[in-house]
Protein backbone atom coordinates (compact mmCIF):
# COMPACT_ATOMS: atom_id res chain seq x y z
CA UNK A 1 0.00 0.00 0.00
CA UNK A 2 2.82 2.41 0.79
CA UNK A 3 4.46 1.68 -2.55
CA UNK A 4 1.14 2.27 -4.30
CA UNK A 5 0.71 5.58 -2.48
CA UNK A 6 4.08 6.79 -3.77
CA UNK A 7 3.25 5.64 -7.30
CA UNK A 8 -0.11 7.42 -7.12
CA UNK A 9 1.52 10.64 -5.92
CA UNK A 10 4.08 10.56 -8.76
CA UNK A 11 1.38 9.99 -11.36
CA UNK A 12 -0.75 12.83 -10.00
CA UNK A 13 2.25 15.15 -9.94
CA UNK A 14 3.13 14.29 -13.54
CA UNK A 15 -0.44 14.77 -14.72
CA UNK A 16 -0.53 18.22 -13.17
CA UNK A 17 2.68 19.22 -14.96
CA UNK A 18 1.47 19.68 -18.53
CA UNK A 19 4.84 20.95 -19.74
CA UNK A 20 6.61 17.79 -18.59
CA UNK A 21 4.00 15.64 -20.29
CA UNK A 22 4.44 17.60 -23.50
CA UNK A 23 8.21 17.16 -23.32
CA UNK A 24 7.85 13.46 -22.62
CA UNK A 25 5.41 12.64 -25.41
CA UNK A 26 5.55 15.45 -27.99
CA UNK A 27 9.17 16.67 -28.04
CA UNK A 28 10.65 13.30 -29.18
CA UNK A 29 8.13 13.22 -32.03
CA UNK A 30 9.11 16.73 -33.11
CA UNK A 31 12.83 15.93 -33.05
CA UNK A 32 12.31 12.64 -34.91
CA UNK A 33 10.17 14.40 -37.52
CA UNK A 34 12.83 17.05 -37.97
CA UNK A 35 15.54 14.41 -38.39
CA UNK A 36 13.34 12.52 -40.85
CA UNK A 37 13.13 15.54 -43.14
CA UNK A 38 16.84 16.24 -42.71
CA UNK A 39 17.95 12.75 -43.71
CA UNK A 40 15.35 12.37 -46.45
CA UNK A 41 16.06 15.61 -48.27
CA UNK A 42 16.75 15.83 -51.96
CA UNK A 43 20.19 14.93 -53.26
CA UNK A 44 22.55 17.84 -53.82
CA UNK A 45 23.92 17.92 -57.37
CA UNK A 46 27.64 18.35 -57.86
CA UNK A 47 28.22 21.53 -59.87
CA UNK A 48 31.28 21.70 -62.10
CA UNK A 49 32.31 24.64 -64.24
CA UNK A 50 34.32 23.91 -67.38
CA UNK A 51 36.55 26.09 -69.55
CA UNK A 52 38.08 24.96 -72.83
CA UNK A 53 37.02 21.30 -72.41
CA UNK A 54 36.11 18.88 -75.20
CA UNK A 55 32.34 18.50 -75.66
CA UNK A 56 32.63 14.71 -75.61
CA UNK A 57 34.19 14.90 -72.15
CA UNK A 58 31.29 17.13 -71.10
CA UNK A 59 28.90 14.33 -72.09
CA UNK A 60 30.89 11.84 -70.00
CA UNK A 61 30.79 14.21 -67.00
CA UNK A 62 27.03 14.67 -67.31
CA UNK A 63 26.57 10.89 -67.48
CA UNK A 64 28.38 10.76 -64.12
CA UNK A 65 25.54 12.86 -62.58
CA UNK A 66 27.57 16.07 -62.54
CA UNK A 67 25.80 19.33 -63.30
CA UNK A 68 28.08 21.01 -65.84
CA UNK A 69 28.18 24.74 -66.50
CA UNK A 70 30.21 25.98 -69.47
CA UNK A 71 32.17 29.25 -69.38
CA UNK A 72 34.25 30.93 -72.07
CA UNK A 73 37.13 31.85 -69.79
CA UNK A 74 38.23 31.72 -66.18
CA UNK A 75 37.81 34.82 -64.03
CA UNK A 76 39.26 35.69 -60.65
CA UNK A 77 37.50 33.98 -57.74
CA UNK A 78 35.26 32.29 -60.29
CA UNK A 79 34.67 29.15 -58.23
CA UNK A 80 33.48 31.13 -55.21
CA UNK A 81 31.57 33.84 -57.10
CA UNK A 82 29.67 31.28 -59.22
CA UNK A 83 29.23 28.97 -56.21
CA UNK A 84 30.82 26.04 -58.06
CA UNK A 85 31.97 22.86 -56.38
CA UNK A 86 34.84 22.79 -58.84
CA UNK A 87 36.25 24.14 -62.09
CA UNK A 88 37.82 21.94 -64.78
CA UNK A 89 39.84 23.54 -67.52
CA UNK A 90 42.51 22.71 -70.05
CA UNK A 91 45.82 24.51 -69.57
CA UNK A 92 48.78 23.87 -71.85
CA UNK A 93 47.43 20.51 -72.88
CA UNK A 94 46.77 19.34 -69.29
CA UNK A 95 43.64 19.32 -67.18
CA UNK A 96 43.48 21.48 -64.05
CA UNK A 97 40.77 20.87 -61.47
CA UNK A 98 40.11 23.65 -58.96
CA UNK A 99 37.98 22.56 -56.00
CA UNK A 100 36.18 25.02 -53.72
CA UNK A 101 36.51 22.49 -50.88
CA UNK A 102 33.90 24.14 -48.66
CA UNK A 103 32.80 20.59 -47.93
CA UNK A 104 35.67 18.08 -48.14
CA UNK A 105 33.29 15.16 -48.64
CA UNK A 106 31.69 16.86 -51.65
CA UNK A 107 35.08 17.82 -53.07
CA UNK A 108 36.43 14.27 -52.79
CA UNK A 109 33.31 12.87 -54.47
CA UNK A 110 33.61 15.39 -57.30
CA UNK A 111 37.34 14.76 -57.69
CA UNK A 112 36.78 11.01 -57.93
CA UNK A 113 34.06 11.40 -60.57
CA UNK A 114 36.12 13.85 -62.61
CA UNK A 115 39.17 11.56 -62.51
CA UNK A 116 37.08 8.62 -63.65
CA UNK A 117 35.41 10.64 -66.41
CA UNK A 118 38.70 12.04 -67.70
CA UNK A 119 40.34 8.59 -67.64
CA UNK A 120 37.36 7.07 -69.48
CA UNK A 121 37.38 9.88 -72.04
CA UNK A 122 41.14 9.56 -72.60
CA UNK A 123 40.90 5.81 -73.03
CA UNK A 124 38.07 6.13 -75.55
CA UNK A 125 40.07 8.74 -77.44
CA UNK A 126 43.14 6.52 -77.56
CA UNK A 127 41.05 3.62 -78.84
CA UNK A 128 39.76 5.82 -81.63
CA UNK A 129 43.35 6.67 -82.49
CA UNK A 130 44.27 2.97 -82.56
CA UNK A 131 46.35 2.93 -79.36
CA UNK A 132 44.32 1.30 -76.61
CA UNK A 133 47.26 0.77 -74.26
CA UNK A 134 47.71 4.41 -73.39
CA UNK A 135 45.44 5.96 -70.77
CA UNK A 136 45.49 9.22 -68.90
CA UNK A 137 46.58 8.79 -65.32
CA UNK A 138 45.40 10.81 -62.35
CA UNK A 139 48.77 12.56 -62.16
CA UNK A 140 47.94 14.42 -65.36
CA UNK A 141 45.04 16.18 -63.61
CA UNK A 142 46.50 18.93 -61.48
CA UNK A 143 44.29 19.67 -58.49
CA UNK A 144 44.11 23.03 -56.75
CA UNK A 145 42.04 24.09 -53.74
CA UNK A 146 40.35 27.38 -52.94
CA UNK A 147 39.97 26.48 -49.25
CA UNK A 148 42.10 23.96 -47.40
CA UNK A 149 44.15 21.35 -49.21
CA UNK A 150 44.18 17.66 -50.06
CA UNK A 151 44.58 16.77 -46.36
CA UNK A 152 41.44 18.64 -45.30
CA UNK A 153 38.92 16.42 -43.51
CA UNK A 154 35.30 16.97 -42.48
CA UNK A 155 36.29 17.73 -38.88
CA UNK A 156 38.04 20.87 -40.13
CA UNK A 157 34.58 22.09 -41.15
CA UNK A 158 32.87 20.67 -38.07
CA UNK A 159 35.25 22.11 -35.47
CA UNK A 160 34.20 25.80 -35.87
CA UNK A 161 30.57 24.72 -35.54
CA UNK A 162 31.30 22.76 -32.35
CA UNK A 163 33.14 25.69 -30.79
CA UNK A 164 30.15 27.96 -31.32
CA UNK A 165 27.58 25.35 -30.33
CA UNK A 166 29.19 24.54 -26.99
CA UNK A 167 29.49 28.23 -26.17
CA UNK A 168 25.80 28.66 -26.99
CA UNK A 169 24.69 25.57 -25.06
CA UNK A 170 26.50 26.19 -21.77
CA UNK A 171 25.85 29.94 -21.65
CA UNK A 172 22.15 29.30 -22.32
CA UNK A 173 21.97 26.69 -19.57
CA UNK A 174 23.94 28.54 -16.91
CA UNK A 175 22.24 31.90 -17.45
CA UNK A 176 18.77 30.38 -17.50
CA UNK A 177 19.25 28.36 -14.33
CA UNK A 178 21.07 31.26 -12.67
CA UNK A 179 18.19 33.68 -13.15
CA UNK A 180 15.70 30.97 -12.19
CA UNK A 181 17.53 30.51 -8.90
CA UNK A 182 17.24 34.25 -8.31
CA UNK A 183 13.48 33.92 -8.68
CA UNK A 184 12.99 30.79 -6.61
CA UNK A 185 15.02 32.22 -3.70
CA UNK A 186 12.99 35.43 -3.77
CA UNK A 187 15.89 37.70 -4.77
CA UNK A 188 14.21 38.83 -7.99
CA UNK A 189 10.94 39.60 -6.20
CA UNK A 190 12.77 41.75 -3.65
CA UNK A 191 14.48 43.64 -6.47
CA UNK A 192 11.16 44.20 -8.20
CA UNK A 193 9.72 45.67 -5.02
CA UNK A 194 12.26 48.49 -5.22
CA UNK A 195 12.07 51.51 -7.58
CA UNK A 196 14.53 49.86 -9.99
CA UNK A 197 13.20 49.54 -13.54
CA UNK A 198 12.76 46.27 -15.37
CA UNK A 199 15.20 47.34 -18.08
CA UNK A 200 17.86 48.04 -15.46
CA UNK A 201 17.37 44.59 -13.97
CA UNK A 202 17.73 42.93 -17.38
CA UNK A 203 20.88 44.91 -18.20
CA UNK A 204 22.40 44.16 -14.79
CA UNK A 205 21.77 40.42 -15.08
CA UNK A 206 23.08 40.35 -18.65
CA UNK A 207 26.27 42.14 -17.65
CA UNK A 208 26.71 40.06 -14.50
CA UNK A 209 26.33 36.71 -16.23
CA UNK A 210 27.96 38.14 -19.35
CA UNK A 211 31.28 38.61 -17.53
CA UNK A 212 31.49 34.87 -16.92
CA UNK A 213 30.20 34.16 -20.43
CA UNK A 214 33.08 36.23 -21.82
CA UNK A 215 35.63 34.33 -19.72
CA UNK A 216 34.16 30.99 -20.78
CA UNK A 217 34.11 32.02 -24.45
CA UNK A 218 37.75 33.11 -24.44
CA UNK A 219 38.82 29.90 -22.68
CA UNK A 220 36.91 27.69 -25.15
CA UNK A 221 38.27 29.51 -28.22
CA UNK A 222 41.89 29.66 -27.04
CA UNK A 223 41.85 26.03 -25.87
CA UNK A 224 40.34 24.83 -29.15
CA UNK A 225 42.90 26.62 -31.30
CA UNK A 226 46.08 26.30 -29.24
CA UNK A 227 45.64 22.94 -27.47
CA UNK A 228 43.39 21.01 -29.86
CA UNK A 229 45.04 22.66 -32.88
CA UNK A 230 41.78 23.27 -34.70
CA UNK A 231 42.06 24.88 -38.12
CA UNK A 232 42.52 28.65 -37.96
CA UNK A 233 43.06 30.59 -41.17
CA UNK A 234 41.54 33.93 -40.17
CA UNK A 235 41.93 36.15 -37.12
CA UNK A 236 41.41 34.71 -33.64
CA UNK A 237 40.02 38.09 -32.55
CA UNK A 238 37.24 37.79 -35.10
CA UNK A 239 36.47 34.30 -33.79
CA UNK A 240 36.27 35.64 -30.24
CA UNK A 241 34.01 38.49 -31.39
CA UNK A 242 31.55 36.13 -33.12
CA UNK A 243 31.48 33.79 -30.12
CA UNK A 244 30.90 36.72 -27.76
CA UNK A 245 27.91 37.82 -29.84
CA UNK A 246 26.64 34.25 -29.85
CA UNK A 247 27.11 34.08 -26.08
CA UNK A 248 25.07 37.29 -25.73
CA UNK A 249 22.28 35.70 -27.81
CA UNK A 250 22.38 32.55 -25.65
CA UNK A 251 22.50 34.63 -22.48
CA UNK A 252 19.47 36.74 -23.41
CA UNK A 253 17.56 33.69 -24.68
CA UNK A 254 18.34 31.71 -21.54
CA UNK A 255 17.17 34.45 -19.21
CA UNK A 256 14.06 34.98 -21.34
CA UNK A 257 12.97 31.33 -21.23
CA UNK A 258 13.80 31.05 -17.53
CA UNK A 259 10.93 33.46 -16.80
CA UNK A 260 8.54 30.75 -18.01
CA UNK A 261 10.08 27.98 -15.90
CA UNK A 262 9.13 27.23 -12.30
CA UNK A 263 12.07 24.92 -11.53
CA UNK A 264 15.46 23.81 -12.85
CA UNK A 265 13.79 20.72 -14.27
CA UNK A 266 11.42 22.84 -16.34
CA UNK A 267 14.37 24.93 -17.53
CA UNK A 268 16.10 21.77 -18.75
CA UNK A 269 12.93 20.97 -20.71
CA UNK A 270 13.60 23.91 -23.02
CA UNK A 271 16.82 22.30 -24.30
CA UNK A 272 15.16 19.87 -26.78
CA UNK A 273 13.06 22.75 -28.14
CA UNK A 274 15.44 25.72 -28.15
CA UNK A 275 18.95 24.24 -28.23
CA UNK A 276 19.07 20.83 -29.92
CA UNK A 277 17.43 21.95 -33.21
CA UNK A 278 20.13 24.61 -33.54
CA UNK A 279 22.79 22.04 -34.40
CA UNK A 280 20.77 20.64 -37.32
CA UNK A 281 20.94 23.99 -39.14
CA UNK A 282 24.52 24.91 -38.28
CA UNK A 283 26.03 23.41 -41.42
CA UNK A 284 26.60 19.82 -40.34
CA UNK A 285 23.86 18.82 -42.74
CA UNK A 286 23.85 20.54 -46.16
CA UNK A 287 21.06 23.09 -46.28
CA UNK A 288 20.80 22.77 -50.07
CA UNK A 289 19.36 19.28 -49.75
CA UNK A 290 16.57 20.33 -47.39
CA UNK A 291 13.04 21.24 -48.35
CA UNK A 292 12.43 24.95 -48.96
CA UNK A 293 10.28 25.34 -45.85
CA UNK A 294 12.96 23.64 -43.76
CA UNK A 295 15.63 25.96 -45.13
CA UNK A 296 13.46 28.95 -44.21
CA UNK A 297 12.95 27.50 -40.71
CA UNK A 298 16.70 27.02 -40.30
CA UNK A 299 17.36 30.68 -41.05
CA UNK A 300 15.56 31.77 -37.88
CA UNK A 301 18.15 29.90 -35.81
CA UNK A 302 21.01 31.98 -34.32
CA UNK A 303 23.44 29.08 -34.78
CA UNK A 304 22.85 29.18 -38.55
CA UNK A 305 24.50 32.60 -38.73
CA UNK A 306 27.10 31.97 -36.04
CA UNK A 307 28.28 28.73 -37.66
CA UNK A 308 28.47 30.38 -41.07
CA UNK A 309 30.58 33.19 -39.63
CA UNK A 310 32.88 30.87 -37.69
CA UNK A 311 33.45 28.61 -40.70
CA UNK A 312 34.14 31.68 -42.80
CA UNK A 313 36.79 32.94 -40.38
CA UNK A 314 38.42 29.76 -39.13
CA UNK A 315 38.33 27.69 -42.32
CA UNK A 316 38.09 30.17 -45.20
CA UNK A 317 40.00 33.05 -43.65
CA UNK A 318 37.29 35.63 -44.35
CA UNK A 319 37.50 39.12 -42.89
CA UNK A 320 34.96 40.63 -40.53
CA UNK A 321 33.50 42.65 -43.41
CA UNK A 322 32.82 39.48 -45.41
CA UNK A 323 30.65 38.08 -42.63
CA UNK A 324 28.89 41.35 -41.89
CA UNK A 325 25.46 39.86 -42.61
CA UNK A 326 25.99 37.12 -40.01
CA UNK A 327 27.22 39.64 -37.44
CA UNK A 328 24.16 41.83 -38.03
CA UNK A 329 21.82 38.85 -37.65
CA UNK A 330 23.36 37.90 -34.28
CA UNK A 331 23.07 41.49 -33.05
CA UNK A 332 19.40 41.58 -34.07
CA UNK A 333 18.70 38.27 -32.30
CA UNK A 334 20.30 39.61 -29.11
CA UNK A 335 18.36 42.89 -29.27
CA UNK A 336 15.04 41.11 -29.79
CA UNK A 337 15.64 38.72 -26.91
CA UNK A 338 16.73 41.55 -24.59
CA UNK A 339 13.59 43.55 -25.35
CA UNK A 340 11.44 40.46 -24.80
CA UNK A 341 13.19 39.97 -21.44
CA UNK A 342 11.96 43.37 -20.33
CA UNK A 343 8.38 42.55 -21.30
CA UNK A 344 8.60 39.07 -19.77
CA UNK A 345 9.22 40.62 -16.36
CA UNK A 346 5.74 42.16 -16.53
CA UNK A 347 4.35 38.92 -15.15
CA UNK A 348 6.19 39.66 -11.90
CA UNK A 349 5.62 43.38 -11.69
CA UNK A 350 3.84 46.00 -13.76
CA UNK A 351 5.41 49.37 -14.31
Amino acid sequence: MRIWAIIKRICQQMLRDKRTLALLFVAPLLILTLMYFLFNGKDVDLTLGIVNVDEHLVEVLEQADIHVQTYEKETENMVVDKDLDGLLQMKNGEFTLTLQNSNPSTSKALQMKVNQAVASFAQAKQIQQGNASTTMTKKEIETEYVYGDSDTVFFDILSPILVGYFVFFFVFLISGIGLLKERTTGTLERLLSTPIKRGEIVVAYLIGYGIFAIIQTVIVVVFSITVLDMVMVGSIWNVILVNLLLALVALSLGTLLSTFAASEFQMIQFIPIAVIPQVFFAGIFPMEGMADWLQAFGKVMPMYYAADALKGIMYKGLSIASIGGDILALVLFAMVFIVLNVFALKKYRAL
